[in-house]
């Protein structure tokens, strides 16, 4: 992981390095632009899925394959920034293929918790942008690398945690909802939101530095990965709030 302006690894500064030649330029408005139209996407996929599972049509399949889908187009993009302005809608609709479904399997055994967990994410969201712009927070050099870091960190544990998992072994109280579990997904939310917080930097630096045009898709897409982290971070530990009453 490269530390950058943002702890998301498909957000650097190395990036702007790389791709100053080119004739437009990147805006805020344009990629905010960019960001409604792969959330709306997102969002279309999403309610597609959802709805097919109450209606009792198997969804595994988009739920698996839009999540293969993710990755792989997730890796080409990071790696490829040029060709986000293509990719980047593909992968907002497989991502919400596999969203819908898997907050549709959390609505069932939880009802009203993907409202709730998609209200919170969005101010997270506002809360943090407004904190951004007004300089309440600011991302320091030292508050980069400490989210980089706690960021490398979490994904560190899952990763271990999916591993040991394919061998039957459990990481103590990462997925149960005693009050330590609960704790270690706050922990783990905060992360994910204050890495928005990098993001913000990263899109006002590009757009301040000159970047190119086709930028605009790339921080739409690295804003729109940060957003998914923390809607899902947010359905687990609701989940585990709920899951104890």
């Amino acid at each position: 992981m490269l530390v950058g302006r943002s702890g998301n690894p498909t957000l650097n500064d190395k990036v702007f390095e790389r791709h100053y030649s080119d004739q437009h330029q990147m805006t805020i408005d344009g990629t905010v632009n960019k960001t409604f139209i792969t959330l709306v996407i997102l969002l279309g996929a999403a309610f597609a899925t959802w709805s097919m599972y109450f209606k009792g049509q198997e969804v595994i399949p988009y739920a698996v394959g839009g999540a293969l889908v993710a990755v792989v187009l997730g890796l080409v993009v990071s790696f490829v920034p040029k060709a986000a302005p293509y990719l980047v809608p593909i992968y907002a609709l497989a991502e919400g293929m596999f969203l819908g479904a898997l907050s549709a399997m959390y609505e069932t055994r939880f009802n009203g918790i993907t409202m709730q967990a998609a209200l919170l994410t969005m101010g997270v969201f506002v809360a943090l942008l407004v904190a951004y712009k007004t300089k309440l927070i600011k991302a320091t050099e030292n508050f980069k690398l400490g989210v980089v870091a706690a960021t490398g960190g979490v994904f560190l544990v899952y990763l271990i945690s999916f591993i040991l998992g394919m061998f039957g072994i459990t990481v103590p109280y990462l997925h149960d909802n005693s009050l330590v579990g609960i704790g270690i997904s706050i922990v783990i939310v905060i992360i994910a939101a204050l890495n928005l917080v990098l993001d913000f930097d990263f899109i006002e630096t590009g757009a301040e530095q000159g970047a190119p045009k086709y930028m605009e898709w790339y921080g739409a897409f690295g804003l729109m990965v940060t957003l998914v982290w923390l809607y899902v971070e947010m359905l687990r530990l609701l989940s585990k709030i709920f899951s104890r009453d």
